[in-house]
């Protein structure tokens, strides 16, 4: 017997964005129903942000074990004991998941439905035994890896971020298909660890970035002793008898503009490459594919509910509804940024609107983003050439980490403050490189959001000595070829005589 239910909101996916929804919704008086086929907690919890965050403490863990002669300390790092860093990992996830338990949701009141769920109607969703016809409904569902159709990679046991935390032993060669954010982080956890890695990537690692600050991690990977390989593209990957991953390499012809300085010669082709009839091919233990991701829509029945999916998810409005008004979309699936904080910042815009039926508008200006590799790489607002594009004329300010005193107290000089800003000072975007930057970024955030101008960053009082200081001195920049202009000589001088 199918049980059928009338609720005010049916939330399909307990990911980030899907259980701030039900959560808020539920403790405002609304009546709530949850669906949720896998793990609470979603992708963020139990594959994503958490456990390769935890991994990646480990890695640093054992790299500092080195020491650093630069502080006159060495020492020789011990084994890694990798079941006890599968126990740390599995530790944290535990550590954080019951907020996003079932009992916890069931106690704020929502109905937690373990089963996939499908359209059956405009208003109706089917999971498990039970019918939900709802007044608004949100679609939470994620991303999911996306696999690329490469010639024999699915004959064989390959990786990808929700899978390689589970792997028994420690990667002898880690084989990582793909240098994006996911892949440079799994890439140096591993090799922080003790394993050999190689990164292969068609275009230029982390691209979507600001390729002058990605030369700074690029530039670190290769001084770690990582193998980076840009332009080049997995032709074919077969998986020997006898254990492993044989992959099969050729020129991608993705890069353009030259091969960012840096990259090993023959100018990122791995040596005895020189086309695309002149393969070569690598060996490893383990293949991880960190190739991107892609919406989670199958099963969902969209054409039942009169909701239109895209190529990459499913068509949102500015208030994030779907071509079915009574139909969210938000996280992951309804884009553009797959970032678990704007599935929260989602959630709160759908609240508004689905339960008190006030105006929300997605507004992307201030989406910061990081990638935790050592070092971090933080940006939020425009980039450089994004701002050139639709600006035209801009500013760029600038700051290196070697002049920050706290940087040289640390010994990790590695890294700079760049801010884009039109010439009256409004701020456009800022990224950031160098150690924990994912903090010092945070202030940026909040000035475009607010709208703040230069100077305002520029007066901002701060404590000595901090990394952040790098912020105010970056924003004094935009002052300074006034404040020691010839100009102000002279008007210090000449009031200088009246004492």
């Amino acid at each position: 017997m199918v049980e059928r239910l009338r609720v005010d909101l049916c939330v399909i996916g307990g990911g980030a964005g899907g259980l701030s929804v039900a959560a808020g919704a539920s403790q405002m008086g609304a009546s709530v129903v949850l669906f949720e086929a896998g793990e609470m907690g979603g992708d963020c919890l139990n594959h994503g942000c958490v456990p390769s965050k935890a991994l990646l403490a480990a890695g640093k863990a054992r790299a500092r074990q080195q020491g650093d002669a630069r502080f006159g300390i060495t020492s020789e790092p011990e084994v890694v004991d990798f079941q006890a860093v599968k126990a740390h990992v599995r530790g944290v996830i535990d550590a954080i998941a019951p907020m996003d338990s079932v009992e916890r949701f069931e106690g704020l009141g929502v109905r937690v439905v373990q089963a996939p769920a499908r359209f059956v109607g405009p208003r109706t969703v089917e999971g498990g035994d039970l019918r939900v016809t709802a007044r608004r409904i949100v679609v939470a569902t994620g991303s999911t890896p996306m696999v690329p159709p490469v010639p024999g990679l699915s004959d064989g046991p390959y990786l990808t971020n929700e899978t390689v935390f589970g792997v028994d032993s420690l990667p002898e060669h880690l084989i990582v298909m793909g240098g994006g954010p996911i892949g440079i982080e799994l890439a140096q956890a591993f090799h922080n660890l003790g394993s050999r890695v190689t990164v292969v990537e068609m275009a230029r690692i982390m691209a979507k970035d600001d390729p002058e600050l990605v030369d700074i991690i690029r530039r670190r990977l290769l001084e770690q002793g990582l193998e980076v390989l840009e332009g080049v593209a997995v032709r074919q990957v077969a998986y020997p008898e006898g254990g492993g991953v044989r992959v099969s390499l050729g020129v991608s012809g993705a890069l353009s503009g030259g091969v960012p300085e840096g990259v090993p010669e023959p100018e990122g082709v791995p040596e005895g490459m020189s086309g695309e009839d002149a393969p070569r091919e690598i060996v490893g233990s383990h293949l991880l594919v960190a190739a991107g991701r892609r919406a989670t829509v199958e099963g969902l029945n969209l054409e039942a509910a009169g909701i239109e999916p895209t190529r990459t998810g499913i068509a949102v409005d500015q208030g994030l509804r779907t071509s079915n008004r009574r139909v969210y979309a938000i996280g992951d699936v309804a884009g553009p940024y797959q970032f678990t904080h704007m599935a929260g910042y989602h959630a709160g815009l759908v609240i508004r609107s689905a339960l008190f039926r006030l105006p929300a508008r997605v507004d992307y200006r201030a989406v910061p983003w990081v990638t935790y590799s050592d070092p971090e790489l933080a940006s939020v607002g425009l980039s450089e050439a994004e701002a050139r594009e639709t600006h035209g004329e801009i500013q760029v300010l600038r700051w290196p980490f070697a002049e920050n005193d706290r940087a040289q107290a640390e010994r990790d000089t590695r890294g700079m403050v760049k801010v884009i800003i039109t010439p009256k000072g409004r701020i456009l975007g800022a990224t950031i490189v160098g150690a924990h930057a994912g903090e010092v970024i945070q202030i940026w955030c909040l000035a475009i959001q607010q709208k703040l101008k230069i100077g305002a960053m520029a007066g901002v009082v701060l404590p000595y000595p901090t990394l952040g200081e790098a912020n105010k001195r970056a924003a004094g920049s935009y002052y300074t070829p006034k404040l020691f202009s010839e100009r102000i000589r002279k008007i210090v001088r000449f009031l200088a005589r009246f004492g």
